[in-house]
């Protein structure tokens, strides 16, 4: 809908009109101005000129009517798409042990660690999760919160960008890394509350068992999809080898707490895992109707400035 915002303004068309009557009204005085003569054969040129120069006087008159079109304010409320909230706070909680400095994936066809294979996928996921509250939550031997609940989930894929083994020390502490994001989500309001929890070992830190953090969850409403990440497990890894992930412990906090587990031995596997988790946890697709005004006032302004422009290249000439 196309309208002005400040309408009135038009009322001053006539101003010009009302001045030269009130001017022209006036009696001329009997005092004079002395002038050299050739400044005063110039005014006298110039006025013979503005009383028959009609070109001139209509780009004046187009140059005010512009001008007052422009301070009207001519706008339209025109419709944007808006990004639609979900309502949901989704915690990604990100095992950075020193397991994952293994280099047992493959990516483009190089072999890269699971540190490498897990931030990469980790933060497209994460900038597909557009209308989700996300966090960011890394753990070792101690969790720490890496990035609040947020919005802005570019931040949060930079974060996981960023991940570096070592700063939460090199063992692994499933229950802190669990509990950290539980405890965050204690006092949300959301509609729906997710934890995806990925890890590559065995849980070897911390007092608490990861069981009860996840019969925790299942009592605060909270899901947790957990995905277990290393090309062998202990079920299937020999006597003492290092590296393996315990998917039957990660399996089991899923079923508690009413999530899924996924099974993850290759960067085409946790590719996949995003792609069902994304379809889990789905966003609408469509954004909130808004209407937001477009302001037109350049073009008239433009316009009476190329008018001007014109005018002093005439005179000039």
């Amino acid at each position: 809908m196309f309208e002005l915002a400040d309408p009135w303004v038009l009322l001053l068309l006539p101003l010009p009109l009302a001045a030269i009557r009130l001017l022209g009204a006036r009696a001329n005085g009997g005092r004079a101005l002395m002038v050299p003569e050739r400044i005063g054969e110039s005014l006298i040129g110039a006025g013979a000129g503005a009383s028959t120069d009609r070109p001139a006087r209509l780009t004046l008159w187009a140059v005010w009517v512009l001008m007052l079109l422009a301070l009207a304010g001519p706008r339209d409320l025109s419709p944007v798409s808006a990004l639609k909230v979900s309502g949901r706070d989704l915690a990604i909680v990100l095992d950075l042990s020193g397991s994952m400095v293994r280099d047992d994936f493959d990516l483009n066809g190089e072999r890269i660690t699971r540190l490498q294979a897990v931030t990469t996928v980790g933060a497209d996921f994460a900038r597909r999760r557009g209308g989700d509250r996300v966090a960011l939550i890394v753990f070792g031997s101690e969790a720490y919160y890496a990035a609040p609940f947020t919005f802005d989930v570019e931040a949060v894929a930079r974060r996981i960008e960023e991940a570096t083994i070592g700063i939460s020390g090199r063992a692994t502490n499933i229950s802190d890394g669990l509990g950290l994001a539980l405890k965050r989500m204690a006092r949300s309001d959301a509609a729906s509350r997710v934890a995806i929890l990925l890890s590559d070992g065995v849980n070897n830190a911390g007092a608490t068992n990861p069981r009860g953090v996840a019969e925790l969850a299942a009592r605060m409403g909270v899901r947790v999809h957990t995905i277990a990440l290393g090309p062998k497990d202990l079920d299937t890894a020999e006597a003492g080898e290092r590296g393996v992930v315990d998917a039957q412990t990660l399996q089991a906090i899923s079923e508690v707490s009413g999530g899924q587990s996924f099974r993850v031995r290759t960067t085409r596997d946790l590719v996949a895992v995003t792609e069902a988790l994304d379809r889990l946890e789905a966003n609408p697709a469509d954004g909130l109707a808004a209407e937001v005004w477009r302001d037109y006032w350049i073009w008239p302004a433009a316009l009476a400035a190329l008018l001007c422009l014109l005018l002093a290249w005439r005179e000039a000439g």
